[in-house]
């Protein structure tokens, strides 16, 4: 199957989102799929306003819509609600083609935190954006629940997966770690107000707290909390030995809608504590996390929890099953002759 996958989120931004499109874009490549990412990286683009890590790519249906032609894809799949994926759902709908979107990000809540607006303000425009969509992929019954509460009923399951060749327990801790007062509390991610790293950072649970990550709000955390260990970004085999040296992980986030680090986390045998929020309520059992209004508490629960329980549920995450998903909630154009030959409608469409 041809695939276009339109995404304002991919390299070199490390994230949740970019690192499952990465994940699930290799798995179906092995499957013999052919994937065409559209993706900021190939357009002028510019800062993301507060948030200069981020590019916002200068393309509207015109240029995304030659690209789309161009490659005459089986099915189209909109991962973002950014500039590409507002350009690429006004082609599609120009020309009644099908497409599907995903729903990665608590985008109300993401700009309720960033800007003060309501997070009621911006449901309508999450509801405008995704309704047309021929289905709406979902990794959480609890956003599930969320999104069928705001009229968006068209929800297909599409879960997250584990480099379980990278993220396991046997690694050497870090020379960082060495020496620090046990317990080890670890936080990775984004350091910035919608992650709610702060409430990591200024829990009083004792021990020792180390921040793998980077963000807008970095060097104002670092000056707050200077106890803290702030290492930056880290990734593959570097990042695993974190998890793996660690006594907790830490997932202060109210607003993901799922939150990859903990699995990586507990395929390296290290268990989990967060609020009892979406994500963690769908992704955490009771032998592999601990969840409380109150993190210290959760934190305190979660070191009491089996390393070797917490291993065998991250091992139960595969992007092998995360693409099968994928391709399951995929809506292809059928309008295929054969032989891989576009059918005279669709080329018309597709121009």
């Amino acid at each position: 199957m041809r695939i276009a996958l339109v995404t304002d989120a991919w390299l070199p931004q490390i994230n949740g989102v970019v690192r499952t499109l990465a994940s699930v874009t290799a798995e179906l490549r092995l499957l013999g799929h052919e994937v065409e990412l559209i993706a900021p990286d190939r357009f002028r683009s510019v800062a993301c306003p507060t948030y200069p890590e981020i590019r916002l790519a200068l393309a509207g249906p015109r240029a995304v819509g030659h690209l789309l032609a161009g490659f005459a894809p089986d099915a189209i799949h909109i991962a973002t609600e950014g500039p590409l994926g507002w350009a690429a759902r006004h082609w599609c709908l120009k020309r009644d083609l099908p497409f599907t979107t995903a729903y990665h990000t608590q985008f109300p809540d993401y700009v309720a935190r960033r800007t003060g607006l309501p997070a009621q303000w911006i449901w309508p425009i999450i509801r405008r954006f995704h309704r047309p969509a021929a289905a709406i992929m979902v990794a959480t019954e609890t956003i599930r629940q969320q999104l069928r509460d705001q009229g968006l009923t068209h929800l297909r399951h599409w879960s997250r997966g584990v480099d379980l060749a990278t993220f396991h327990p046997d690694h050497a801790p870090p020379d960082v770690f060495l020496g620090l007062p046990r317990p080890i509390q670890l936080y990775v991610g984004r350091v910035a107000v919608e992650k709610n790293t702060e409430a990591f950072l200024a829990n009083n649970h004792p021990g020792s707290k180390v921040v793998v990550g980077a963000g807008p709000s970095l060097e104002a955390l670092r000056a707050r909390f200077p106890a803290a260990h702030f290492l930056g970004v880290r990734t593959g085999d570097a990042l695993a030995a974190c998890y793996a040296a660690a006594d907790v992980l830490v997932f202060p986030s109210r607003t993901d809608t799922f939150g990859l680090v903990m699995i990586e986390a507990l395929a390296c045998g290290t268990p989990v504590a967060a609020f009892p929020v979406a994500g963690p309520l769908d992704v955490l059992s009771d032998r592999s996390g601990a969840m409380d209004e109150k993190l210290e508490q959760a934190i305190a629960a979660a070191l009491l929890l089996s390393r070797a329980d917490c291993l065998a549920h991250g091992r139960s995450f595969s992007w092998a099953a995360s693409a099968q998903q994928f391709l399951a909630a995929l809506q292809p154009a059928e309008a295929r002759t054969g032989a891989g030959e576009l059918a005279p409608e669709l080329v018309a469409a597709l121009g």
